[in-house]
């Protein structure tokens, strides 16, 4: 993409209209640390391969180790968000990577299922050998596509402070000064809270579908088609929700994903059938990467650049550790209502009132404190 590529390797020039004098987060640190996480989640992803029948420890173990490695590098990856667009570009540059995550993701997935159905077209010996083969190819698909991050994005620059205190008293010093920082951006952390709150009902939707859809005799392979489905349905729909924010703005194009994902609650109430369930997964790869993005580019765009790793760590914990409460309201349901039908109804409830909160969010508000700040350290 041109806006991508104008910014890839620029953004840090002077005299380029994406440059600015600052003192980033404290050392120049993000894709050093991006590349350690990638390394964790990636060797423990590849190490499922050597899981068989009863390896549940085993299982458990490498699951947690990919979670935390995935966890920590979004947080590095999302960061960089900002030093390489302009805010100009943050909607498009941030919806175009979902975009393409869906693409990546699709075409894995895909080639994953072949792989699983038909184990001889890849030369291998049976189906559990697929399935490990699969997790293992997930590793590579990573790292692969890891690697023109890691040599085409530039480290954005940093201040190193040498009497900064290190050590892990000082990180949680810093952990506890960030958070008191983030409450002065009162319209970032607004739409922090707004976002944790809605972002909980779309990943419920998410890993509670199959699950609906069990208990209501969707057919699986119905459902890993609706999955694919899903997948290749947010590319076009992930571009168009960039050129939509770009029109509209971002938070009125993040009302209209909320207002469908009710939409799609309700109409998961009276689901029936594989088609219906093919209809609704249709309407969650249009709505889903282009909500989700245009939430990230519009805090990326009320927060100061220079400390964008240490905002950015919130927005992942907010990102990764929603859908917790979410499952937690759908259990409760299903237990004392006896059908998933109500749960998945109970659903709205999050878009509803995370919609509400983000009403609130003044969008002009909280850039102008952002830049503001970006002047005043260039100035320190």
């Amino acid at each position: 993409m041109p806006a991508v590529d104008s910014a890839i390797g620029q953004s840090d020039v002077p005299g380029n209209r994406n440059w600015y004098p600052h003192k980033p987060d404290r050392k120049p640190l993000k894709k050093r640390m991006l590349a350690v996480f990638v390394g964790i989640w990636a060797t423990a992803t590849a190490a499922m391969f050597f899981i068989t029948r009863g390896d549940w420890m085993l299982a458990l173990t490498l699951f947690v180790i990919v979670n935390v490695g995935v966890a920590g590098s979004i947080v590095f990856y999302e960061s960089l968000l900002p030093h390489i667009a302009s805010e100009e570009e943050l909607n498009r540059v941030s919806t175009a990577g979902y975009a393409m995550g869906y693409l990546g993701g699709g075409v894995l997935l895909a080639l994953n299922i072949a792989m699983m159905s038909h184990p001889g077209w890849f030369m291998l010996p049976s189906r559990e050998i697929a399935v490990r083969a699969s997790l293992a190819s997930v590793a590579v698909w990573w790292v692969a596509f890891s690697i023109p991050l890691f040599r085409q994005v530039p480290e954005p620059r940093a201040h190193v402070d040498a009497g900064a205190a290190g050590g892990l008293g000082a990180a949680a010093r810093q952990l506890l000064q960030t958070l008191r920082e983030l409450r002065r951006y009162r319209q970032a952390f607004t739409l922090l809270l707004a976002f944790l709150i809605y972002n909980d009902g779309i990943q419920t939707i998410i890993r509670m579908a199959t699950t609906y859809g069990t208990e209501i005799g969707i057919d699986e392979n119905a459902m890993i088609a609706a999955l694919l489905l899903t997948q290749f349905v947010g590319v076009p729909f992930g571009f168009a929700f960039g050129m939509l924010a770009d029109r509209i703005g971002a938070k009125p194009a993040v009302f209209l994903g909320l207002t469908v994902y009710a939409v799609i609650t309700v109409l998961g109430y009276f689901m029936r059938t594989s088609t219906h369930f093919f209809a609704l997964a249709m309407l969650v790869g249009m709505v889903q990467g282009g909500t989700q993005a245009l939430s990230r580019s519009l805090f990326a765009s009320m927060i100061p650049r220079h400390q964008s790793s240490e905002f950015f760590s919130f927005f992942g914990v907010f990102e990764r550790y929603a859908g917790i409460l979410g499952p937690a309201v759908f259990a409760y349901v299903v237990e004392h209502s006896g059908t998933s039908r109500n749960a998945i109804l109970s659903v709205i409830l999050f878009f509803i009132l995370g919609a509400g909160i983000l009403l609130f969010v003044d969008v002009d508000a909280g850039r102008t404190a952002a830049r503001a700040a970006e002047r005043d350290a260039s100035l320190a």
